[in-house]
């Protein structure tokens, strides 16, 4: 678990990281490929030993029983499989270690809720937020439908400390009519385009947007920023810009919860 610069939230977690999603202006996919990858000695001494494989919805995707030191760079490798799909089991106990509460982001380096995510890791992963209740979780997903899965089949946690978020980059639907009991959040980051005067942001507790960054980044136009403020202001839901936007007026608010 590491402290973030992200200005919304304390640490991230990557339990689990990698992505089949395929976005085009993907952070955690610079990232992952960039510093991706172990050394091929130890890789090859690695597997079928701390690594078991297994298989996804839509294809393979990794177990990591312990770390992978990579022997080439002197450190332990963060991403060894790069963007695959990797469930970081030893991670798991890493929020017990943290005795002050903090708003942790969960998976910042993949989709915890993507639909080659086999569901046993994501129970594992509740788990252990339960056996350190004292911090907030703040899930996010390009796939909240899976959210709907999950509560219908009565595996989707109602703790008060647990956050369900999706992105979104402009206008969409929503899965939120079923979680009205739980805290659900929307990051609209990269804002790419105008959001409707028709989103639902009264079904919301929380909205996040944010720029895009990195190679061929455009900047959202200020209407489609004023229209959210807007909304959100009519709907009386807190509002996070992020620093990325460069917004004049900072409008950084909470959940009062």
């Amino acid at each position: 678990m590491n402290k973030t610069k992200i200005d919304w939230c304390d640490y991230t977690w990557n339990v689990v990281t990698g992505c089949k999603h395929d976005c085009l202006y993907c952070y955690a996919n610079r990232i992952a490929n960039r510093f991706g990858g172990a050394s091929e000695t130890h890789y090859n001494e690695t597997v079928g030993t701390e690594c078991q494989w297994e298989t996804g919805s839509t294809g393979e995707v990794h177990v990591l029983e312990e770390a992978i030191f990579d022997v080439d760079r002197g450190r332990t490798a963060p991403y060894p499989f790069y963007f695959d799909p990797t469930f970081h089991r030893y991670r798991l106990d890493e929020p017990q270690r943290v005795k002050v509460p903090q708003k942790i982001f969960v998976s910042s380096m993949g989709d915890l809720f993507g639909g080659w995510v086999p569901i046993e890791w994501i129970q594992e992963v509740f788990k252990a937020c339960d056996a350190a209740p004292q911090h907030t979780y703040l899930f996010l997903t390009k796939n909240p439908y899976r959210y709907m899965q999950l509560h219908l089949q009565g595996k989707l946690p109602q703790n008060s400390n647990f956050w369900y978020g999706t992105t979104l980059t402009g206008q969409g639907k929503l899965p939120f009519n079923c979680l009205d009991f739980r805290q659900t959040f929307v990051s609209i980051e990269p804002l790419l385009g105008d959001m409707s005067a028709k989103f639902p942001f009264k079904n919301i507790r929380w909205v996040i947007v944010g720029a895009q960054t990195g190679p061929g980044a455009t900047k959202p136009k200020p209407e489609w920023v004023e229209r959210i403020i807007d909304q959100c202001r009519g709907a009386g839901v807190p509002l996070f810009l992020k620093d990325n936007l460069k917004w004049p007026q900072k409008i950084q608010e909470f959940p009062k919860d």
